[in-house]
C-alpha cells in the first residue's frame, strides 16, 4: 500500500489497483503549494464532514477524475446540488464492499457544517479492510471511548489521527486512542495548517517514543509504503 500526503488531513492511499483520495483540501493550503492538485488521481474520494478544511477541493477533483465520492447522507446530497452524480452516503456504523476492499464507517467525536453554512450530518471516520493493508483514518475526532471498539472490526496496522489539539485531540489523546484501537503505527494528522494547530514535532515523537509507539509525520507530497 502507498500513501501521498497532501497536507493538513488529506492523502492518498493506492492499494489493490485502486487510488482512494482523503478529505481533499489542497488550493487554500499555503503549505501545500507545491502539490499540483491537477495531477492527483482518485479513483474514490472519502470525506469524513463536511468543514471547508476537508471538503474544499473535493468537487473539482472528482469532476476531473469522474471519482465515486463516499460521505455522510447530507454531504452527499450536498454535493448532488454541486453537480456531483457519482455518490455513495453511508452513515455511522454501517459498512460496504468497494473494490479494494471492506470499509466500515465509524463515529468521530466532532462538529460538521457545510462551506455554504447548511448542515453536514454527523462526522464520522471510516476503517479500512484491504489485502494490503488494514487501517483507520479518524477523520477530525475528540479521544472517545467509542475507539475501544475498532479492533473488534478489524486489527488496523496502520493509524491515521489528529494531533493538532484544540479542534480535535492533540498528541497526547492520540496516543491513548493508539492504544485503545490496538495500534502502534501512527500517522499523524491535521496539524500546523493553522495558528491554533502548531504542534513541537519533537516533542510529539517523544511523547510517542516513550509509550512504545510509532508517530510518524510525512512531508507534504511525499510518498510511503506499508
Amino acid at each position: 500500500m502507498k500513501f501521498t500526503y497532501y497536507g493538513h488531513s488529506c492523502f492518498r492511499v493506492e492499494t489493490k489497483g485502486s487510488s482512494v483520495l482523503f478529505d481533499p483540501f489542497i488550493s487554500p493550503n499555503p503549505l501545500a503549494s507545491g502539490v499540483d492538485m491537477d495531477s492527483i488521481t482518485a479513483d474514490h474520494i472519502f470525506v469524513s464532514h463536511g468543514h471547508d478544511d476537508h471538503i474544499h477541493d473535493c468537487v473539482a477533483i472528482a469532476q476531473r477524475t469522474g471519482a465515486l465520492v463516499v460521505s455522510n447522507f447530507e454531504i452527499c446530497g450536498w454535493l448532488r446540488k454541486q453537480g456531483l452524480e457519482r455518490l455513495h452516503a453511508m452513515n455511522t456504523g454501517g459498512r460496504w464492499a468497494f473494490p479494494f476492499g471492506l470499509v466500515k464507517a465509524v463515529a468521530a467525536q466532532h462538529s460538521s457544517g457545510l462551506p455554504d453554512g447548511t448542515y453536514g450530518g454527523n462526522p464520522m471516520g471510516f476503517v479500512f479492510k484491504t489485502d494490503d493493508c488494514n487501517f483507520y483514518y479518524a477523520g477530525d475526532t475528540a479521544l472517545t471511548l467509542d475507539m475501544q471498539l475498532i479492533p473488534s472490526f478489524v486489527p488496523p496496522a496502520l493509524a491515521l489521527l489528529p494531533i493538532g489539539d484544540n479542534f480535535t485531540m492533540g498528541y497526547e489523546d492520540a496516543a491513548r486512542a493508539a492504544t485503545m484501537i490496538q495500534c502502534r503505527r501512527i500517522i499523524g494528522l491535521h496539524f500546523d495548517t493553522f495558528a491554533p494547530i502548531h504542534i513541537d514535532k519533537d516533542r510529539a515523537k517523544a511523547h510517542f517514543d516513550r509509550t512504545g509507539l510509532e508517530l510518524i509525520l510525512p512531508e507534504i507530497g511525499s510518498t510511503l509504503e506499508f
